[in-house]
């Protein structure tokens, strides 16, 4: 594998981790890989990464506030080698958009489960458990696939 894209709904939150967690384990670990990410819906396109998400990234090491939401697009499913769907509603949208072959990165250390929205949650301990989840995932499909 040479790239991988997270897709969550917005970019703002879930992928934008993700993509921060690969790159740093990426480097860590001399592994060569193209890594982005995006969001299936519109809404915040050209915005940072949420407040919280940059907070509790850089509160593990990882600065992810320069990065910019976009929405996925159909040649991202030909650029990247492996698109990640942080739950079971971006899996079903990348495939309604002509993704063939999305994996689900709760796949990898959560036995399939999805990769919950933060805003869910009351307060900044969403984005602490949300990270964790993500942290372990992230290392276990870069373990597996790289």
């Amino acid at each position: 594998m040479k790239s991988i894209i997270f897709v969550c709904l917005g970019n703002i939150c879930r992928s934008p981790i993700a993509q921060g967690i690969a790159e740093k384990y990426a480097k860590d670990n001399n592994i060569t890989l193209k890594i982005d990410s995006a969001g299936t819906g519109s809404w915040h396109i050209g915005e940072n990464p949420c407040d919280n998400s940059i907070k509790v990234a850089l509160d593990n090491g990882i600065d992810i506030s320069r990065q910019i939401a976009r929405q996925v697009r159909l040649e991202d499913f030909y650029e990247y080698d492996l698109v990640v769907g942080l739950d079971d509603s971006n899996i079903n949208n990348l495939k309604k958009v002509g993704c063939k072959n999305p994996v689900k990165l709760g796949s990898f250390g959560f036995n399939g489960e999805d990769v919950p929205d933060p805003f869910f949650f009351d307060g900044f301990e969403g984005f602490d458990k949300v990270y964790s989840m993500i942290d372990t995932c992230v290392k276990e499909l870069l373990k597996q696939k790289c």
